[in-house]
C-alpha cells in the first residue's frame, strides 16, 4: 500500500533548522534531517509533514498509554467494559477522583494542542509550496480536517477551549482565553465545511485512509449531534436539533455508503461500503503479534490478555432475538439460561461462556487437555481465574469478539491489517434518528432504528413507541450497535445520564458448574464506580492553568 499514514515518516527525522552562519565548511545542509526551507519547498516533504499529523486520529493499535489515543480505554472508563490493568488511568476516572493533578495519561490536552500547533504551521506554509495545485489542495484539505478533528476531541472532554488558528512563535502571547463551547462548535463546523470543499468525496486506492469530503461531513454530523444534546442544549433549542438532522441527512444523501449485509462481525475486520472513514494500521510496521487487537481482547485460555472485558451492564443491554428488552416479561429471558435467543449482535460482539472462538486448529493445546475452542469462563474452566494465564483472565467472564479477526492464529502470527472506525453509516442513521426524534418526527426515528435492527437480524419491527420509551430505545440501540467504538463514554455525558449509568457498580458474572454439568449464574459486582457532578467534563491540567491562567472547569479546584 502506497499510503503510509501510519508511519511516522517525518518529524522523528525532520528538525526545523535555521542556519545563519557564513559559507564555510560547517555551512552545509544536514544529511540526517531537513531544513525548514527545504520542507516548505518540496510537496513530498510537505506531505510527509502532513502524514505525521494523522496521528491525532484514534487507532486500533494498543499503544500502552499513548496520550493521543484512548480508543479501547474509553470503553473501560464507562459502563461498557472493565480493564484490570488500568490502561490510560481509567481507575481514576471510574472512582470519580479526577483532579487537575492526577488524570495522567487519560488527559489529552497537551498532545492535542501540539498537533494543532503543527497543523497551524502547515496551513500557514502550504499555499506557498511549489508544485501541483491539486496535490497541494488535497493536503490543505486533509490538514484542515485533522485540525478540526483535534478541536472536536478537545471540546468533547473539556467543553470550550482556546481557539488557536495561527502558529505560535517566540513572540506570541500564550495566554489565549477559552472560547465558549458554542464558539468552538461554530469554528469546527466551519472548518469541516472548508475541508469538505477541498477534499475528494473518496480517495484513490493510492491514498486510501486519507481524509475525504464524506469524512468531514460525517464528523460534522456527530459534532452537531453533541451540540444539540442536553449537556450543551439546556433549553432544548430546536434549531440545534435541526442542524444536527440536516448534517446527518447530508451524509445520507451522498448515497455512496450502504449498510453491510454480509456477516455482521466482518464489518469491523473487512473493508466494506458501510465504512465512511477509518484509521488504518498495517502489520508490516508492528513489532510482533502482541500489538494485535486479537491478543489484547481474547480470553486468557486462548492466551489472550482479555484487556478490555465487556461488563454485564453491556451484556444486559442486548435484547432478545425478537427485539425485546430482556427486562420485558414477554421476552422470555431467563437469567439462568442467559445466552439463549439473544440479539444476533450479541453473538457477533461478545465471547461468553460456551461460545466457540477461532478455528480449532489454532488452539490444539486446549484439545490436548480434553477441552475445545468453546470459551470456559465457568469456575475452573480454561478461561477462568483458575484456568490458564490467570493473570489475564476476564474478571467479568466475558471478552469482546468485536474487531477480532478469527481467521488467523494470533498466538503465532502478527495481526492482519486493521482499522479503527471513526465514522460508519450505521452511526449516521442513529444520529439522524435521534435528531428526528427530538424534532417530533418519531415515525422517521423508528424507521431508521428498524433499518439497523433488520440488518442485524431482528426481523420484528419496533412497536409504535413514543416519548421517553422511544428515547430510551434510541439510546439502547446506540449502546448495542456502537459498543467498543468509543461512543458510549461521550453519549452518557452528552445525554446527562452519566450520574445514573456511571454511579452504580460495574457488574460481571460468576458461573459455577456442578458434577452434572448444570451451570449456575451469579451476577456480582466487579468494581465500585463513582460519578460526581463535575465529572461530565475533565479538568484542565494544573500546569496548563498555572501557565495560562485559564478558567478551570466547574467543580475542580
Amino acid at each position: 500500500m502506497k499510503n503510509k499514514l501510519f508511519v511516522l515518516i517525518c518529524f522523528s527525522v525532520i528538525s526545523i533548522v535555521h542556519l545563519s552562519c557564513s559559507k564555510n565548511v560547517l555551512d552545509k545542509a544536514p544529511l540526517d534531517s531537513y531544513t525548514d526551507e527545504s520542507v516548505w519547498n518540496d510537496l513530498k516533504l510537505a506531505e510527509a509533514f502532513a502524514n505525521n499529523l494523522y496521528n491525532v486520529l484514534p487507532t486500533a493499535m494498543h499503544q500502552w498509554d499513548n496520550t493521543t489515543n484512548r480508543t479501547w480505554a474509553l470503553s473501560s472508563a464507562c459502563d461498557e467494559a472493565y480493564n484490570k490493568f488500568n490502561d490510560y488511568n481509567a481507575v481514576t476516572i471510574n472512582a470519580g477522583a479526577a483532579t487537575p493533578d492526577n488524570v495522567g495519561v487519560f488527559d489529552i490536552w497537551a498532545p492535542t494542542y501540539a498537533f494543532i500547533q503543527n497543523c497551524n504551521i502547515f496551513l500557514s506554509k502550504i499555499d506557498n509550496v511549489p508544485g501541483d495545485e491539486a496535490w497541494r489542495t488535497r493536503l490543505k484539505g486533509e490538514v484542515t480536517f485533522l485540525r478540526a478533528y483535534a478541536y472536536f476531541k478537545l471540546i468533547r472532554d473539556y467543553g470550550g477551549v482556546p481557539l488557536i488558528s495561527t502558529p505560535f512563535d517566540l513572540n506570541s502571547d500564550f495566554k489565549v482565553g477559552r472560547s465558549s463551547y458554542e464558539q468552538c462548535v461554530d469554528f469546527i463546523s466551519e472548518q469541516l465545511d472548508v475541508a469538505a470543499g477541498l477534499l475528494p468525496l473518496a480517495q484513490s486506492s493510492a491514498n486510501s485512509g486519507r481524509a475525504t469530503k464524506a469524512a468531514a461531513m460525517a464528523v460534522k454530523s456527530t459534532l452537531l449531534l453533541y451540540a444539540a444534546s442536553p449537556q450543551w442544549n439546556t433549553t432544548n433549542d430546536m434549531a440545534k436539533w435541526q442542524k444536527a438532522s440536516d448534517a446527518a441527512k447530508a451524509v445520507l444523501d451522498l448515497d455512496v455508503f450502504h449498510l453491510y449485509e454480509g456477516n455482521y462481525a466482518d464489518i469491523f475486520t473487512t473493508p466494506n461500503d458501510e465504512l465512511i472513514f477509518t484509521r488504518l494500521t498495517n502489520k508490516q510496521y508492528m513489532w510482533d503479534a502482541f500489538v494485535g487487537v486479537e491478543m489484547f481482547l481474547s480470553p486468557s485460555g486462548f492466551h489472550g490478555w482479555a484487556s478490555f472485558a465487556p461488563s454485564q451492564n453491556l451484556v444486559d443491554a442486548f435484547g432478545t432475538s425478537d427485539g425485546k428488552d430482556i427486562t420485558d416479561p414477554a421476552s422470555g429471558y431467563d437469567p439462568q439460561h442467559p445466552y439463549i435467543k439473544r440479539d444476533p449482535r450479541f453473538y457477533a460482539d461478545i465471547v461468553y461462556d460456551g461460545r466457540p472462538y477461532g478455528q480449532p486448529s489454532f488452539f490444539e493445546d486446549r484439545y490436548n487437555v480434553g477441552s475445545t475452542n468453546a470459551a470456559e469462563f465457568f469456575e475452573g474452566g480454561l478461561d477462568s481465574p483458575q484456568g490458564w494465564d490467570t493473570w489475564n483472565n476476564s474478571v467479568t467472564r466475558y471478552t469482546f469478539r468485536k474487531y477480532c479477526d478469527t481467521t488467523f492464529n494470533f498466538n503465532t502470527e502478527t495481526q492482519t491489517n486493521k482499522f479503527w472506525i471513526i465514522s460508519r453509516l450505521a452511526e449516521i442513521y442513529l444520529n439522524y434518528a435521534e435528531a428526528q426524534f427530538y424534532l417530533g418526527h418519531e415515525d422517521v426515528a423508528i424507521s431508521y432504528l428498524d433499518l439497523i435492527r433488520k440488518r442485524a437480524g431482528i426481523t420484528t419491527p419496533l412497536p409504535a413507541l413514543s416519548g421517553t420509551a422511544l428515547e430510551n430505545k434510541i439510546r439502547n440501540e446506540r449502546q448495542v450497535e456502537l459498543c467498543l467504538e468509543g461512543h458510549r463514554y461521550y453519549d452518557v455525558r452528552r445525554w446527562k445520564i452519566a450520574d445514573a449509568t456511571e454511579n452504580r457498580p460495574l457488574m460481571g458474572v460468576v458461573i459455577t458448574k456442578d458434577n452434572n454439568g448444570i451451570k449456575t449464574y451469579d451476577y456480582t459486582k466487579v468494581q465500585t464506580r463513582i460519578f460526581n457532578p463535575q465529572n461530565y467534563l475533565l479538568p484542565i491540567p494544573r500546569d496548563e492553568i498555572n501557565r495560562s491562567s485559564l478558567e478551570q472547569n466547574p467543580g475542580y479546584n
